[in-house]
């Protein structure tokens, strides 16, 4: 069973950047896309970004594309999250989640979710 943790998050001025790295552990050959999702307080749980595992495709949410890059080390089984010129809207925890995706569905089958890691971004 695929196993995932986060790591990178912190507290960061606006205008400044953070990587956040999601470490792949145990069988997951069936997970075909990795990616990241992001909850704040009071809000929806939102889509950021996600990759192909094996093509290297990706897809970026509207609000943090130009921001944010998504990459994966296949190697080291590690996704990494980019996140540059931040702002206090990213203030959230953000979640590394594998699964099934699809680009009008986004992630619709998740077979594996971290527990997340705080991201603060102060004004």
């Amino acid at each position: 069973q695929v196993q995932v943790v986060e790591s990178g998050g912190g507290l960061v001025q606006a205008g400044g950047s953070l990587r956040l790295s999601c470490a792949v552990s145990g069988r997951s050959d069936y997970v075909k896309t990795m990616g990241w999702l992001r909850r704040s307080p009071g809000k929806e749980r939102e889509f950021v970004a996600a990759i192909g595992w094996d093509d290297g495709i990706t897809d970026l949410a509207d609000s943090v594309k130009g921001r944010f890059t998504v990459s994966r080390d296949n190697d080291k089984k590690t996704m990494f999250l980019e996140m540059n010129n931040l702002k206090s809207e990213d203030t959230a925890t953000y979640y590394c989640v594998g699964g099934l995706y699809q680009t009008s569905r986004r992630f619709y089958k998740i077979y594996a979710w971290g527990r997340g890691t705080q991201v603060t971004v102060s004004s």
